[in-house]
């Protein structure tokens, strides 16, 4: 059903709700991704409701909203924003088109959470921090806070294997399907700032990003000019590289290898827990000695990625600056050496 939209005049930073208090979520996007980031593990759990859902095209959001017993459908975004009932909203649109909904929903005094990449340049996001100065923003990378990368973080810091030497990460996803956003240039297509938002987070949380030179390259040669293959490069002063090849291709691949001076660590198949809660392995080969594996316990990363955004006191816009502003850099310096 239609809602009529009313007007929101609570602008206060939004924290973490108590037990008891029901948080109400609006989707802007009837997408797929909103069905496994929010619709899935919200069902699981009894203080939050998907309250709202609003689409460009309304018949595809009332459809949407009946398959998935969504009580209200909007009849546009600003509609959904002015819902007084609503006070978190999760934005799964093309790429180019999160950093506007983002500003627009922080103004209306949302909590928000928007789908990776966050927005597409450092000015992007210096407007959405002016605009979410009293409110909490969110950037759905699902892999953060998956204790895998803790590990790593303690073997670089205590150089438990000696040294770090490189990092390399390969990635490959479908090739899209025609008419989609990701062969639009224009729309924040491409390969690379999907797969961006996955490999800087990894370094972020396992090496940091400090002080890195960065540099791209792509051929450009997907429909319409977009990336449908990329390489990347980090360089820190220490001397560490790591290296990301990512590509649309027809066998799924998401890979991390961890080069030290006495072990190889590789994590294979580390988007496996967006299916669902299954485990992650860090397999160890030291230069002498026997191979082990590390293992954590099955979970999903959607689950543990609203549990985390629902109990969090501060947000993700301070540790987004740095890989928002690396992936614009890289992204620019790939487009320039292929002019």
């Amino acid at each position: 059903m239609a809602a009529t939209p009313t007007g929101r005049g609570d602008h206060g930073r939004r924290q973490s709700k108590g037990a008891d208090e029901m948080t109400e979520i609006g989707l802007i996007g009837a997408t797929g991704i909103a069905e496994r980031a929010i619709l899935r593990p919200a069902g699981a759990r009894a203080d939050v409701q998907v309250r709202a859902v609003a689409a460009s095209d309304p018949v595809r959001a009332k459809e949407f909203a009946s398959r998935h017993e969504i009580p209200v459908v909007h009849q546009d975004y600003a509609a959904l924003l002015a819902d007084p009932e609503i006070d978190t909203v999760y934005i799964s649109l093309h790429n180019s088109a999160h950093h506007r909904w983002a500003v627009r929903a922080a103004v209306a005094g949302k909590r928000v959470i928007v789908e990776k990449p966050l927005c597409l340049s450092s000015e992007e996001l210096e407007e959405l921090e002016f605009a979410a100065e009293d409110v909490q923003v969110f950037e759905a990378v699902a892999t953060l806070g998956h204790p895998w990368q803790e590990t790593v973080r303690g073997f670089v810091d205590d150089q438990s294997y000696g040294a770090l030497q490189s990092v390399e990460t390969r990635m490959t996803f479908a090739i899209p399907a025609p008419g989609g956003f990701r062969d639009e240039p224009e729309l924040g297509g491409g390969i690379f700032r999907d797969s961006a938002s996955y490999w800087l987070q990894a370094l972020q949380a396992t090496v940091g990003l400090d002080d890195v030179e960065a540099d791209g390259s792509s051929d450009f040669d997907g429909p319409n000019g977009v990336d449908y293959s990329f390489h990347a490069t980090l360089r820190w002063p220490t001397g560490v590289q790591a290296v990301l090849e990512c590509a649309f291709g027809e066998q799924h691949v998401a890979d991390h290898v961890f080069t030290f001076e006495q072990a190889v660590i590789k994590v294979r198949n580390f988007l496996r827990p967006m299916a669902g809660a299954v485990p992650v392995n860090l397999v160890i080969v030291p230069t002498d000695g026997d191979r082990k594996v590390v293992g954590f316990p099955a979970s999903s990363y959607y689950d543990s990625q609203l549990t985390r955004i629902l109990d969090s006191e501060a947000d993700d816009l301070e540790s987004a600056a740095p890989r928002i502003a690396l992936m614009a850099e890289i992204y620019a310096a790939a487009k320039a050496g292929s002019a």
